[in-house]
């Protein structure tokens, strides 16, 4: 049940969970560069750095499942200590399941809930080993008192930058502001003329002619050296469909005069491949002509090779048959030399008889014994037969004794 639960959880995280570790796993390898791990650990036990992703498995991430489950039992021990519980450091050899199941008690005893197996972490990689991890560090920095601060950025002052305008070309937009600003200067001239002629009384008409007192080689002059301010340019819009389509013409165009050129190179070059082409076929023919009669024996020869082949197949597969019978009576015939070797040992050596002839001695010695045992046996039955005949006969004779005969005193 535990275990569909969890697995419900994984399922409603949504799809970027799985990419999570190497979030924890970045924060992780921070929170240990903070510890200065490497000078603590990594030189201790003569290791290299850790990579950004070391802790995170993955199909296209290198692992060592030996060598992380090491370094991850190294870290955790020494997060443990870091962090004021005594905890013994872990050997290479030591079993895996009680390294892990010590670790995890650790972990619950600062307060952090375990919902995963043990086993999750026997693979050195994971999720849950960068999760282990990470929360190990973070009470090690809690114990030294060290916290993450927010970032405080610097305020950056946009400076403006002076763009140098060119007084020789106006742009078309500046120029109609300029326009409209004059325009607007204008009215309100007009207006203030209007107000100016209600407030005072209308003047009187010049009597004679304005005449410009300027000599005209100093206004000639005056001409030439405002005439650069006075050029107007315009800028081509890109935005603008006319634009484009002039582009299109001009790329068509374009296209078109490369293709007459190109046209021609291509229809050249196609003559010569084709001239080319002839030339090799008619050559090829007359050398398969040339060689006709090559090819024939050629033909011939591959033909009796294949024979031959085919006769030396079959004459091998009959060595090979004859080979494996040779080995058969061969072995038949080393079975039967040995066991001819034992009975001429067995025939030619004299320890049996010298067992028979001992034999022999030790059984009329028993056979003598015996004989004296049954003598022994038979006299002591003849003594007790005889014995039990004396005491029948006296038995016997202790039942005749006659009575006395009655006296006078009877």
């Amino acid at each position: 049940m535990a275990e569909d639960g969890r697995r419900g959880q994984e399922e409603d995280r949504g799809p970027g969970a799985a990419h999570h570790a190497f979030v924890v796993m970045e924060s992780l390898l921070e929170k240990l560069k903070v510890l200065n791990y490497e000078e603590e650990v990594l030189s201790k036990h003569n290791m290299k750095n850790l990579s950004r992703h070391y802790f995170v498995s993955g199909p296209y991430l290198a692992s060592n499942p030996g060598e992380q489950f090491y370094m991850f039992t190294i870290i955790a021990a020494w997060l443990i200590n870091m962090a004021g519980r005594p905890f013994t450091e872990p050997q290479e050899y030591d079993e895996p399941n009680a390294t892990v199941s010590n670790i995890l008690a650790e972990l619950r005893a600062f307060g952090v809930r375990v919902d995963f197996p043990p086993s999750k972490l026997k693979s050195g990689s994971g999720e849950y080993v960068c999760f282990v991890l990470d929360r190990l560090a973070e009470e090690a920095l809690r114990r030294r008192g060290f916290t993450f601060r927010k970032p405080n950025y610097p305020s950056e002052t946009t400076e403006e930058e002076s763009v140098l305008e060119d007084d020789t070309e106006l742009t078309l937009s500046r120029v109609e502001d300029e326009l409209i600003d004059e325009g607007d200067d204008e009215e309100e001239n007009v207006m203030d003329l209007e107000a100016l002629k209600l407030r005072t009384e209308p003047s009187s008409k010049p009597d004679d002619i304005l005449e410009s007192a300027v000599d005209a080689a100093e206004w000639n002059l005056e001409v030439e050296r405002v005439l650069p301010q006075l050029k107007v340019t315009i800028r081509t819009d890109n935005k603008d469909w006319r634009i484009h389509v002039d582009q299109m013409h001009q790329h068509r165009d374009g296209i078109q005069s490369s293709l007459k050129e190109a046209k021609t190179h291509l229809d050249k070059l196609q003559e010569d491949i084709g001239k080319t082409l002839e030339k090799v076929s008619s050559r090829e023919k007359y050398i398969n002509n040339q060689l006709e009669h090559l090819i024939q024996d050629y033909r011939s020869a591959q033909a009796k090779l294949s024979e031959a082949k085919e006769r030396y197949q079959q004459a091998s597969g009959g060595v090979t048959e004859r080979t494996r019978v040779l080995a058969e009576i061969s072995e038949e015939l080393e079975k039967v030399k040995q066991e001819m070797e034992e009975k001429g040992s067995s025939m030619s050596d004299g320890a049996p008889v010298v067992k028979v002839k001992q034999s022999l001695t030790k059984l009329k010695q028993e056979i003598v014994q015996m004989d004296l045992m049954i003598g022994v046996l038979e006299h002591t039955l003849l003594q007790a037969k005889l014995r039990e005949k004396s005491n029948m006969t006296r038995d016997m004779l202790a039942t005749n004794i006659p009575e006395p005969a009655a006296g006078p005193f009877a």
